[in-house]
This record gives C-alpha cells, sequence and structure tokens, in this order.
C-alpha cells in the first residue's frame, strides 16, 4: 500500500490516509468530552489498578490514543485497525517489518491485560519518504563535481572505447607503404628479409606502388583528410564524446588530487608517530642513562660502607674529609615528601643575604647550605631541612668568592688571599662575637697568654700547638699563600687546589697544610703546549689587576669581572683550569705543566666541569661550549642571549645560570632547552648548585631559591 501512495501527488496520499481515521478520531472525541477530560484519562490508564477487562482496556487505549500518538502514528494505527484482526495476531505476520531500523528504538510493550500490543502491531515507521526527497551534501574541495558514479564510469576500461573508435574512423586506405619495416631499420632491428641474400629488400606488401600519369606531367597528391568524409551527424557525435572525455579526464584529475592529498595526510600521521616513536625512544634512552647512574651509585654507596666499617678511631677523626660529592652519581636520599613537590617551582626561599649572591654549596639534598655574597665577609650556613639559619664563618677580610661544602668540612677562599677550613659541626657553638659583626683578624687575639704558643710553620701557614684556641671556633684551618684574592677551589680527600688573581693554581696537601706545588698561569701563556696561539686574548698580557666588564645582563645592568681564574677541577692527575684569557687548560699536577690548551672562547672562562669525556665551560661570551676530551675539540656549542655565569651537568643535563631570571636547563639527549622561571628570583641568576632532583640557585636580588627538579 505505501508503494501505491508513494506514486500519486501528496495531497491525495493524505486524503486517503485520513478518511479511515476520522471516524476514529470522532469516535475518540465524542468519548471523550462525553465521560472524562484528557487528563483524566491519561491518569486512568497508568495510575489506576488494572481490574479491567479486555473490552476496558481496547477502549481506554483507544481513548488514550489520540492524546498520546503523533498524527502519523494516528495514521498508521488507523491502517491496521482496517486489517483483518488475523493479519496483526495471525502466524502470518511479516517479522521483517518488526526489525529496529523501521521501529528507529527499542520496541514499547504495554501490557495492558492479557494482550500485549507494541508498536509493531501499530505500525510506527519513521519517515523514509522525507528522507529520500532530502537533498544529500556534496563534498568540498577537489571532490565537489564528482559523484560515485560519475567516477565510476569514468574509471572502468569503457571510458575508452570512444577513443579508439574515433581514431579508427580517422584512418585511411592507402597503399602499402612498409612503414613497419622502416621503423625498424630506424631502430637497428634486423627484419626477415635481411636473411636472404639475392632477392628483394622489399616484398610486395610493403612496396610502395606509385601510378605513373600517362601524361608526362606528375599529378600532385591530395590530402589524406579530402578523402574522407564523416558527416555532421558523426561530427556531432565525435564532439560530444570528445566533451565527455574532457570531463572524464577532470573527473580522473580530481580523483587522483584526493588520493595525493589522502597520501599527504598519511605521510603526515606517519611523521607524526615516528617523531612520537623518536621521543619515547629518546625517554627509554634517558631511563638507560638513569639506571646506569644509580648502578653506579649503589657501587660507591657499596664502597663507602665497607670504608666507613673499617674506619679506625683516632685523634684526628674529627678532621676527617669525606669523598667528594661532585662526581657522586645515583639518586641522592630525599624525604618521602619530596616527591609531592611539583617539579620546576622554588618551594623555599632563603633571603637573609643583603647584597647579590657570589657563591654557594650545600653537602646533600635537604643538609647543610653555605653561602656568600658581596661585601660581607661572613658566609652564612643554613639548616635546608627547616631554612632556618645555623650561624656564619667568621675569619675572612673581604668577601668570600668561592666555597665548598662535603658532608661538615667547607672550605673557603676569600678575596684576602686566604682559605680557610671549617668543621661546620660547630658552626652554632658560641664565639663571643655579636650577630652580624664585621670582624677582622687582627681585632682577634690569636696567642693564647695562659699557654698557648702560635707556631709558624714553614709553608706560611697559621696553625695553632694548643688545640684549646680553636675549641670556640669553627674555623679548623688557616691556608696562606696567594697574594690576591683566592676566586675558584676544588678539594678531593686531602687534595686541594685553588687559583687566585695573582695568576697562579696553588696544590694544597690538607693533612699537612702544605703547599704541595704552584703552577703559572702567565709562564703557561707564553709558552702554549700546543706551539701556536690562535685565540685573540691570548695574546694579551695581563700585567697588574685583571678586570673585564661584563656584558649586560637581563636586566641592563652590568658588573666588573675580576676573577682570572674562573673554575678549577680535577680528578686523579688531571686538572682542567678555566682563566681569563678564554682558554682552558688541561694541567698534570705530577709535573705542573699544561700539556693542552683548549682555545675557543672570546670571553673570559667563568665556571667549568668536566667528567670521563666532556669538558663544559661557560664564558662572558655567552656560549657554553662542550669539548671532547678524546679528539681535543669542541663537540658542541650552546649560545645564550647573556653572559653565563654558573654551570652543572650530568649524562643527562645540563643546567646553566646565563644572566637571566631563570635557570637554564639543556636535555643532552634531546639537544631540548628548558627553563625555570615559577616562583623564581626577580633578578638574574648568578650562582647554582643541583644534585640529583634538588637545586638550589642564588641570584642578584640577595636570595637563595631551593627548586624540585
Amino acid at each position: 500500500m505505501a508503494s501505491d501512495l508513494r506514486g500519486q501527488p501528496a495531497t491525495s496520499r493524505r486524503q486517503k490516509s485520513k478518511n479511515p481515521m476520522d471516524p476514529v478520531v470522532t469516535e475518540a472525541a465524542s468519548s471523550s468530552s462525553s465521560a472524562f477530560s484528557k487528563l483524566e484519562l491519561v491518569q486512568k490508564a497508568f495510575m489506576a489498578p488494572f481490574t479491567h477487562k479486555k473490552t476496558d482496556s481496547t477502549r481506554i487505549l483507544s481513548d488514550l490514543a489520540p492524546v498520546i500518538m503523533t498524527p502519523r502514528m494516528i495514521n498508521s494505527a488507523a491502517t491496521v485497525a482496517s486489517k483483518p484482526q488475523a493479519s496483526i495476531t495471525g502466524p502470518t505476520i511479516s517479522r521483517s517489518r518488526m526489525d529496529f531500523s523501521s521501529l528507529g528504538r527499542a520496541p514499547l510493550r504495554l501490557g495492558l491485560g492479557s494482550k500485549r500490543i507494541t508498536s509493531g502491531d501499530l505500525q510506527i515507521f519513521e519517515a523514509t519518504e522525507e528522507l529520500l526527497e532530502a537533498e544529500v551534501p556534496e563534498p568540498e574541495g577537489v571532490a565537489s563535481n564528482v559523484s560515485l558514479l560519475r567516477g565510476f564510469n569514468a574509471t572502468i576500461p569503457s571510458a575508452e572505447q570512444s577513443k579508439t573508435r574515433r581514431r579508427q574512423m580517422r584512418n585511411v586506405d592507402t597503399p602499402r607503404l612498409g612503414l613497419k619495416k622502416l621503423g625498424m631499420s630506424a631502430r637497428g632491428l634486423l627484419t626477415d628479409e635481411d636473411d636472404h641474400e639475392g632477392q628483394s629488400v622489399a616484398s610486395e606488401d610493403d612496396v610502395v606502388v606509385v601510378k605513373h600519369a600517362q601524361s608526362g606531367k606528375k599529378k600532385s597528391r591530395e590530402s589524406l583528410s579530402a578523402t574522407k568524409k564523416l558527416g555532421k551527424e558523426e561530427l556531432v557525435r565525435q564532439t560530444e564524446e570528445i566533451m565527455l572525455d574532457k570531463e572524464n579526464i577532470h573527473v580522473k584529475r580530481s580523483l587522483i588530487n584526493n588520493e595525493i592529498k589522502e597520501i599527504t595526510h598519511k605521510i603526515q600521521a606517519l611523521d607524526d608517530i615516528r617523531a612520537k616513536l623518536e621521543q619515547d625512544l629518546l625517554k627509554l634512552q634517558e631511563e638507560e642513562l638513569e639506571l646506569d647512574d644509580e648502578l653506579e651509585g649503589v657501587k660507591e654507596r657499596i664502597k663507602y660502607e665497607q670504608a666507613s666499617s673499617h674506619q679506625p678511631a683516632s685523634a684526628v677523626k674529627n678532621l676527617h674529609l669525606p669523598p667528594s660529592s661532585r662526581r657522586r652519581k645515583g639518586p641522592a636520599f630525599l624525604p618521602s615528601e619530596h616527591d609531592e613537590l611539583p617539579p620546576g617551582v622554588a618551594f623555599m626561599t632563603l633571603d637573609s643575604h643583603t647584597t647579590p649572591i657570589t657563591t654557594l654549596d650545600f653537602s646533600e639534598p635537604y643538609g647543610t647550605l653555605v653561602s656568600a655574597s658581596q661585601e660581607d665577609a661572613q658566609p652564612r650556613v643554613w639548616d635546608l631541612l627547616t631554612g632556618d639559619e645555623i650561624g656564619r664563618l667568621r675569619g675572612h677580610i673581604g668577601a668570600v668568592h668561592c666555597l665548598q661544602v662535603e658532608d661538615h668540612v667547607c672550605l673557603t677562599g676569600g678575596a684576602d688571599g686566604n682559605v680557610r677550613l671549617w668543621d661546620l659541626r660547630r658552626v652554632n657553638d658560641s664565639d663571643g662575637w655579636g650577630e652580624g659583626e664585621m670582624v677582622n683578624l687582627s681585632d682577634v687575639p690569636e696567642e693564647d697568654e695562659e699557654g698557648g704558643e702560635l707556631v709558624e710553620h714553614p709553608s706560611s701557614i697559621r696553625n695553632s700547638a694548643d688545640e684549646n684556641e680553636h675549641k670556640d671556633s669553627s674555623c679548623a684551618r688557616l691556608l696562606e699563600g696567594h697574594t690576591q684574592a683566592v676566586t675558584a677551589l676544588y678539594f678531593e680527600d686531602e687534595c686541594l687546589v685553588t687559583g687566585a688573581s695573582d695568576k697562579t693554581l696553588r696544590q694544597w696537601d690538607l693533612t699537612t697544610g702544605q703547599c704541595v706545588m704552584t703552577m703559572d698561569i702567565l709562564w703557561a701563556i707564553s709558552h702554549p703546549a700546543n706551539g701556536s696561539i690562535s685565540n685573540p686574548l691570548a695574546s694579551q698580557s695581563f700585567p697588574g689587576s685583571f678586570s673585564v666588564q661584563t656584558p649586560p645582563y637581563a636586566d641592563g645592568t652590568r658588573e666588573v669581572y675580576e676573577d682570572f681564574v674562573g673554575g678549577v677541577q680535577f680528578w686523579g692527575y688531571g686538572l682542567v683550569s678555566g682563566s681569563g684569557d678564554g682558554a682552558v687548560r688541561m694541567w698534570d699536577m705530577r709535573t705542573g705543566q699544561a700539556h693542552r690548551t683548549l682555545l675557543g672562547h672570546t670571553g673570559p672562562v667563568t665556571c667549568l666541569q668536566f667528567d670521563e669525556i666532556h669538558i663544559a665551560s661557560g664564558s662572558l661570551d655567552k656560549t657554553m661550549k662542550i669539548w671532547d676530551l678524546r679528539m681535543g675539540g669542541i663537540f658542541e656549542t650552546i649560545h645564550y642571549d647573556h653572559a653565563v655565569t654558573a654551570l652543572q651537568f650530568d649524562s643527562r643535563k645540563i643546567v646553566a645560570a646565563a644572566g637571566e631570571n631563570g635557570v637554564k636547563i639543556y636535555n643532552r639527549t634531546s639537544t631540548q632547552q628548558s627553563t625555570l622561571l615559577t616562583n623564581g628570583h626577580t633578578k638574574p641568576v648568578e650562582r647554582l648548585r643541583y644534585m640529583d632532583r634538588y637545586l638550589v640557585t642564588g641570584g642578584r636580588d640577595a636570595k637563595l631559591k631551593i627548586w624540585s627538579l
């Protein structure tokens, strides 16, 4: 019936669909108006107890149908009502009309009495006619004018038949020309006729027959196209075929462009997948490096615990120097709450200083921190676990330029040219000086009048023969020898190396307190180990004091840089130093000679560090260079916008202070750079020191920041 109605006009279909329903609607309206209102019918159908009979259920449903059913549902219900009962409930009912595509949703089953009436019984259908008549949106882009059927017709082989037919229509019957033989001869191919000697080269089929005119004059040959008449109908047909072929070419072009675009998108998606896989590979490499460091840390811990268990008790145990933490690998011991800190955030600020920070170091994460600032001769000692200031190291005359902390031992080098060894366990003891008072060594009696005697050793080291002199002071030893400010120092075990503005390096034995060797940098400059001088700063002589104007910081400020030796570090007998001439020198501590000079910086070297393979150096020339010790050349150069004043690296990253408020972190695996800024400094960072995931920085804002990495 639906197929019969689909072929008729919509007005006639509506009239035919309304006629059977008119008495139903009329009866429902008359019954509802005479008995109950629509609301009462709804309440009676859903809220009343089901005590009625089958006839009552049928009457309630017929009264309720016009209320809860849409007009389309009413028409369908009227159509079903006009059919015999057997067509609805009989076994011959078509189950194909009960699928979900026709119902749209799960069938609604209403159990009213013994008869279960479903939505399939009511013949509820969706608006299939409107969906068929609706316009399908066309695709955009290159396929906007290409339909599925059009594209299929353009790609089937039969589309080339019209071109072949037109080519055959243009063929003209001519005498045999022998073109095949001529083409093969032009390509140097042999024909069958070449195998027979004495015979004519051309066969009868390949001979061009030229008919001579009976008269003596040659007749001009007519054009080949003149002998062929196609007719108007054929030409019109060919025109239509050519236009159709052009459309097919357009369709094929659109399809090919669409495929190219799809391939481009696939390539881009594959590139994204490749980039993600490369990132995963880099992460695996970083995890492998982290595991290697952790393994080395476990091995070092085993050696440390074995050595500590066999350490004999002696009177010099209070002066026992712990192993250096500069090459300590593996994770550090941290409080459990440290894992709850967000990475890259400064979670603690120490602001007792009043001038820019010049140097800092700490023993371990959440251990003891020692920091010094400009125009302050008393470095401050902090408890990093609580953030409180424990005390101060009093003894230097002038600012402290460098220091190193290992466990409870601290060494400091000051502008007075002296190096002091401190026992941090005795810092909080009362020494009789006022808090924050500036004290010079000349104001402090260095003799004990009741028996203490001051003894001067041949190495110009001042020490007391009576240990009671230092019972109230944390300074365990004073090392004198440099004539100008000590700007760099490094110690491991009982060996100490210092660098000063007097352009010399000194090696000390901390067990005896003697200066073992002095290395002259000026002599090394005048006698280069490489045999040639290519650095422009190396040819300069540095008489008197050394001073260089620094490049402007990020905040526009400048200062005078006077540290001729920017950094020193040794490992075994190998010593590396960075100096004001921009050179990184490698020394043999057994002979005191510089056996290699690394030239590349154009400004003074301010900091350096090295491991088994690489040396990292920072300079005022706004670069940080990584040197390969195996080749003796530059492995990588990292450029910054401002001068590099401090750095530290491990196998995975390089942390640097580069004249900005943030801390620069360079990932050695992925070669990516990041900056720590959250809750950071308000002025450029000057000094830093990190261990595992714990970082301490000092800036020109006179503040110390504790970071979680």
